[in-house]
Order: C-alpha cells, then structure tokens, then sequence
C-alpha cells in the first residue's frame, strides 16, 4: 500500500485535508437553494463510501510494503472493525448535528463554539491517545487557530443585522456537536497501527480503516438523516421520495462533494503514521478558516459588512497561519 516515511509530505497532506474539508461545503451550495441539505447528505455520504472503496483498491493495493486493503480487512479483529465503525457514527451524528446548530443559532454561534470546542478537546485527546511532537507548539497552534475561529465568528455576528436572542436549543447543540467531534478522529486512530510498514495483526491500516469508518458514517445516515428528514429544526417534513425527485446534475454534485470529503480524509488518515493524530488532526480542523475564505472571497457574505468586520477577518487570516505553522513545527 501506499503511505508516507517523510515529515514534510504528512505535512502537505494534511493541508490537502484542510483544503478538502474547507471545500466541500461549497457543492452545497451549487446543488442550488431549491435541494434541501437533508436532501443533498445522502449523495454526500454516498460519495465517501464510493471514495473510500477506490482509494482502498488503488492506493491501498499497491505498493510491496505494507498490508494491501482486502487482506487487511480479511485479518482485522472484529474490536477494531468495531472502534472504526464508531468512529463513523460519531462524525455522522456530529455533521448532522452542526447542521441543526447552524440552522438554529447561526453559523457566528455554531461554528466557533461547535468546532472551537471540536478542534481543541480533539487535540487534546489524540495527543493523550498516541503523544506525537512537541506538546508546548501544539497546543499553542491550536491555541491561535481557535482564536482565529472565534474573530471569524465575531465579524459574522458584527455583519449580522438586528441582534437576534440566540436560542439556548442551538447553543446545546453546538456543544454536544463538538463534543462528539472532538471524539470520532480518536475511534479511528485507535482502529489503526500506527506502523504502517509491518502492521500488528488484527489492527487496520489507513485505507481498511477509512472504508469502514465510511461504512459507519453510511449506515447510520439511513437512521440519523431519516430523523432529520422526518422532524427537522427548520423547514417542512421531507418525504424519502423527495430525495428521488432531483436531477442527475444535483445528485452528481452531492457525489462530489462526498467524494472532495473523502480525499481529504484518507490522506489525512495516511499523514498521522508519520505526523500523529494530535497534529493531523489539528491541521485538518483548520478547514474551518479555509471554508470561511471561500464565504469570504468567492461567494462575497460580507459585501456590504462593516470595515470592523473586514479587519477581524484580516486578523484572522494572519492569527490561523500563525497556528499553523506552530502545529508544523510541533511535529518537526
């Protein structure tokens, strides 16, 4: 199988990943505002799933080193299938939950509180799971890309008009969002041996792990999303049948973007042999900055927002590269 033995190229991955998970969001978008998001998830997690049986049967099947994809997931021990797995239900019920907050509390509440407290109880605990790299620089970057997040948040709230009271009910969602965030990366990695070049028996290797976290986020989506469809936060019911309704076109983005998802996560999935999880991690939950670039410069959210707001966004930038590079140096 293929996987990394250089610092610099985990590293590159990883802002890969970043660049990946910041950008997916943007096929939901092009999916048209007509196509609800509960509509749009079933073609995104199907994307995942369809990525990561190709990225197990290329990448994860060449190469002499290693373990190939189909023996290791014929040698996996059921309680590392099973950790995997969890690690998909986790980041589903998450996703959809961000989702929810969003709707509730506005993306200048959920996001900051949701995936600041995402990405530093994450590091936090891949970095007791496997300590990886120096733990003063780590937490330092993460440290600097959580304020990053919170002066992203701030200028959104500062373009807002009128003030609103923020429900109590999106703020608890945002919080059991980051929660469980924080924890699906942490299920994964502890499916894998870090050793990519001579695995343990039982244990997965990225790509196996990847399928089956996959699979996880799949199957629990005919659970999680059938709830949403049923009782969502806002909107009307959506029958199952509305999802059969959309086009070629529209079910072809969604794909997409499960598939941009899916990319960025095997190799940030690859990366952590050489980087850790703490630090793959870590970089990987920087997409929320790349995600707000896109909002800020291609689909122009704060046109017409205050020059304070502009400032803050600036600052942000600034501050998020400041982070990143002290996660790079942590691992160097």
């Amino acid at each position: 199988m293929f996987f990394v033995k250089d610092y610099g190229l985990a590293v590159f991955f990883c802002v890969i990943t970043m660049l990946c998970w910041g950008s997916w969001g943007n096929t939901q978008k092009l999916a048209g505002r007509n196509w609800r998001y509960e509509l749009f998830y079933w073609d995104y997690v199907l994307g995942v799933l369809l990525l990561s049986i190709l990225a197990g049967l290329t990448l994860g099947s060449f190469g002499a080193e290693g373990r190939s994809f189909l023996p290791d997931l014929r040698q996996a021990d059921w309680r590392y299938i099973g950790s995997a797995f969890a690690g998909g239900v986790v980041f589903n019920a998450a996703n959809l939950l961000l989702s929810a907050a969003i709707s509730i509390a506005g993306m200048s509440v959920a996001f900051p509180v949701g995936i600041g407290l995402a990405l530093i109880l994450g590091v936090v605990v891949n970095h007791l799971g496997d300590p990886h790299g120096d733990p003063v620089l780590l937490f330092s970057g993460v440290a600097l890309i959580a304020i990053a997040i919170l002066m992203n948040a701030f200028a959104y709230k500062l373009k807002e008009s009128g003030g609103r009271k923020v429900p109590m009910k999106g703020i608890v969602l945002a919080v059991v969002c980051g929660v469980l965030m924080a924890f699906f990366y942490r299920f994964v990695a502890a499916s894998m041996d870090m050793n990519f070049t001579a695995p343990a028996a039982g244990k997965l290797t990225p790509y196996s792990a990847f399928f089956i976290f996959a699979l996880g986020i799949f199957l629990s989506t005919f659970v999680f999303n059938t709830i949403a469809m049923k009782r969502p936060v806002s909107g009307k019911p959506l029958p199952l049948s509305a999802y059969f309704r959309g086009g070629v076109p529209i079910h072809f983005v969604g794909l997409l973007g499960g598939c941009i998802w899916g990319i960025g996560n095997v190799l940030n999935l690859v990366a952590a042999g050489k980087a850790g999880p703490a630090i793959s991690y870590g970089l990987g939950q920087g997409a929320t900055l790349v995600a707000a670039l896109w909002g800020i410069l291609i689909w122009k959210e704060f046109k017409g927002a205050p020059r304070i707001s502009h400032a803050l966004n600036i600052g942000m930038f600034v501050v998020f590269l400041a982070g990143l590079a002290l996660l790079i140096k942590a691992g160097a």
